[in-house]
């Protein structure tokens, strides 16, 4: 059996209704109620029963605050009803009948560009708008937010408390193009934070007015700067709005050998990576990355995150930062404090659960600000000694990023196989060298869990040095405890010029 593009257009109507009622947590008989309808009048537009009118698509949309979903449903199935009867004017609003938020606004396709220059990043927007709606679109409201440190928001609402982002600095220009003629829009802010800025663009300047009208289209453009100072590894993109493509693009600068990735989540769906490839190309002494989807999830978020793994240290008095001392700067005590030889005290666990997960928490949140300084593809780990808290806890980051890290409370070695391999290490506490280390090729280790609970977890080959490594920390001793006599260590530099992978 067949169905008319009508019938369809009314199914697809009554889906969204109900996909919007249930993500509010409503009812039937809770959203007619709202709405002002009898009780079961919405189970029987949902059950197809009775066909969706004007007036009950204005409420459904105005109630559940659907961002225009509920109304574009709504006027392509109008659109099919009046074409079939051979209607070609609308029916007028009557007064009192609830407008959509939005109005039935459109963005055709999105272009969102964010370029890297010497001490800024610059923001471009540009919308592609299409009035849906039955009344003129006067404004638009647009967002800017920023966040140093997305893996810290203590650190990251300190930073900004302190230097507040503020609307001068960004210098905001926008404007609107409608049949090749372009205007510049006025603005007006509407919330006004430290990393937060919401403002209405406006469709008017000192000149005149210029409405976007029901069934016109016209270009959006806006643009702004942050500095280096305030602005993060992440530039997301929020669909807030109906929207049929959308198109992001990172403009950052070869030299500094950028790594891009990028997450998607939305209301329905936990965050994952993104369901199709960043792509690269370079043009001259520029890196590209582009990406794009079509027909993106209202209120779905789609954030790029990157790295720099060439990024020059800063120059202060007569020459470069030593690595030490950048890690020195992010709290990571170096060789030579007491703290490193001294062996850490065990948690006395379930009674010190909340002790420990603090802790875990802390060197979690380490690990995250260390990966924006260092891509550590080889994985990494840190232990409480490191930051200066005498306790057996440690958390090593496998090299696969996607895995969970691995956390050891109360760690101990309790068997280990007899064949090892030399490979170079590195240290947190002591990262201006590398040198040649045996460790064996597994280790089982026991370890503790929140509860006190305890289990065995056997570890090969990378992550077998790596959760050895910590252990070691935890017992007071370094990596150059462990290499052979005469074995000399290899400054950071020429290892780098070099390169030494692991053999794995």
């Amino acid at each position: 059996m067949t169905t008319s593009p009508l019938d369809r257009a009314a199914d697809s109507f009554a889906a969204e209704l109900a996909r919007h009622r249930t993500e509010r947590g409503l009812s039937k008989k809770q959203l007619a109620t709202l709405m002002g309808f009898d009780p079961s009048y919405v189970s029987h537009v949902e059950g197809r029963r009775h066909r969706p009118t004007e007036d009950f698509a204005r409420r459904a949309e105005a109630v559940l605050e659907a961002s225009g979903a509920i109304w574009l449903r709504f006027q392509e199935y109008d659109d099919l009803r009046h074409a079939r009867n051979d209607r070609h004017h609308r029916d007028l609003v009557l007064p009192g009948q609830w407008m959509p938020p939005g109005t039935g606004l459109i963005v055709e396709r999105e272009t969102a560009t964010l370029t890297h220059t010497a001490d800024a990043y610059r923001c471009v927007i540009r919308r592609e708008l299409y009035n849906a709606g039955t009344e003129p679109v006067t404004r638009y409201l647009i967002r800017v937010a920023v966040d140093r440190y997305p893996n810290d928001p203590g650190r990251s609402n300190r930073h900004h408390r302190e230097h507040p982002l503020t609307f001068a600095e960004l210098q905001l220009r926008a404007t609107r193009e409608e049949f090749g003629e372009q205007e510049a829009m006025h603005w007006r802010a509407k919330h006004d934070r430290d990393a937060f800025k919401e403002l209405w663009l406006l469709f008017e300047n000192t000149e005149r007015r210029f409405p976007l009208y029901p069934g016109r289209r016209a270009t959006l453009e806006y643009a702004y700067t942050v500095g280096q100072d305030k602005w993060g590894p992440w530039f997301q993109r929020a669909v807030r709005v109906p929207t049929r493509h959308l198109a992001v693009r990172l403009n950052l600068p070869a030299a500094i050998d950028p790594q891009v990735w990028g997450a998607e989540t939305s209301l329905s769906a936990e965050e994952g990576p993104l369901r199709t490839a960043v792509t690269r190309r370079d043009e001259g002494d520029r890196a590209v990355f582009d990406w794009a989807t079509d027909e993106p999830p209202l209120n779905a978020r789609y954030r790029l995150l990157w790295r720099f793994r060439a990024q020059q240290e800063p120059e202060t008095g007569g020459g470069r930062v030593r690595p030490s001392d950048r890690m020195r700067g992010l709290g990571i005590v170096q060789r030579g404090v007491d703290l490193l030889r001294q062996p850490a005290r065990p948690l006395d666990l379930p009674s010190e659960e909340q002790t420990a997960r603090g802790i875990v928490d802390r060197l979690v949140t380490a690990l995250a600000r260390l990966d924006e300084l260092h891509p550590f593809t080889k994985g990494v780990g840190i232990a409480a000694p490191q930051l200066d808290i005498g306790r057996a806890v440690a958390v090593v980051r496998p090299p696969d990023r996607t895995a969970e890290p691995v956390v050891l409370l109360n760690p101990r070695v309790v068997d280990a196989a007899p064949h090892t391999d030399e490979q170079y290490e590195g240290c947190l506490s002591f990262f201006d060298h590398r040198g040649l280390v045996p460790r064996p090729l597994r280790l089982d280790v026991e370890h503790a869990q929140f509860d006190g609970g305890r289990l065995i977890t056997s570890f090969e080959f990378g992550m077998a040095r790596l959760v050895a490594h910590e252990i070691d920390h935890l017992d007071g001793l370094l990596y150059i405890d462990r290499m052979a006599p005469g074995v000399p260590l290899v400054p950071i530099e020429e290892y780098r010029e070099s390169g030494h992978p692991w053999r794995y």
